[in-house]
């Protein structure tokens, strides 16, 4: 064998051996998931019936998808509290390797992260008091300086109203889930929330009504998990991992129980 045929043979082992090493190690997120066997998931907790923290620990929709496929990663799942206004941040931050919890895919989120594929369709409605709900059938109905409008930090939903409702009275309460009773109770009157939520809390306080649910004030969107973009292999998995449990027939299965 002459030099040349030596050189080329030798270049094309190292070749190989890169290869395989490289098929031997996925990415440093993925890695650091599997070898701890802990999938770290954030969520602001404060989204019926998506994902909703009680002193039982957490409930919802995207938390029975989660930990279905963190069990099928092979992972356990560690909570990380977070809210709405820091959630951007605290993903950049590496505080959490997923974000869940009712998250509206758009793209401001697409430009910073990944998201897995859509579910739960979706426009914005307002949640207001049952006996009021025949006032609010606009836009303009609900832009008006007499009505009072609740709103959460940090969302989707805090930009509709303030780019739609600039005529209301708006102020800010900083835990969602405990603007439903304000509306309820009075202090305020109406709530710019998800087609699911507001249909969620109407079901279960009946001093309560879902405005706008079958002719939402935004065109149809669809919510998503959230995931950084610095491992590509990470991001490869987790959808194959949702499109394994999907066919399955667990997607289906959360929406059955937490959206019908």
């Amino acid at each position: 064998m002459n030099a040349k045929k030596t050189l080329a043979s030798v270049a094309a082992a190292v070749v190989a051996c890169l290869a395989l090493a490289q098929a031997a190690h996925a990415g440093p997120r993925l890695d650091k998931i599997l070898d701890a066997k802990v999938l770290r998931v954030g969520t602001p907790g404060d989204y019926r019936p998506f994902a909703i923290k009680t002193d039982a620990g957490y409930s919802g929709h995207d938390i029975d998808v989660i930990e279905t496929m963190a069990k099928e990663l092979g992972v356990k799942i560690e909570y990380v509290p977070t809210t709405w206004p820091n959630l951007v941040k605290d993903l950049q931050a590496d505080k959490f390797d997923v974000a869940v919890g009712g998250i509206t895919r758009n793209v401001n989120r697409m430009r910073l992260f990944d998201m897995l594929p859509g579910y739960a369709p979706f426009g914005k409605v307002a949640l207001v008091r049952a006996a009021d709900k025949a006032k609010y059938t606009s836009v303009d109905a609900l832009n008006q300086p007499t009505v009072r409008v609740i709103k959460n930090p940090g969302g989707t939903n805090e930009t509709y109203v303030q780019n739609n409702l600039k005529a209301a009275q708006v102020s800010t309460h900083d835990k969602n889930a405990e603007i439903p009773a304000l509306i309820a109770e009075g202090k305020g009157d109406v709530m710019i929330t998800e087609t699911y939520e507001a249909l969620h809390y109407a079901k279960a306080d009946p001093r309560l009504a879902a405005a706008f649910v079958d002719a939402p004030l935004t065109p149809k969107n669809y919510l998503g998990f959230m995931l950084p973009t610095d491992d590509a292999d990470y991001v490869r998995v987790m959808g194959f991992v949702w499109g394994l449990v999907d066919s399955r027939g667990a997607i289906q299965q959360a929406a059955t129980k937490w959206l019908k």
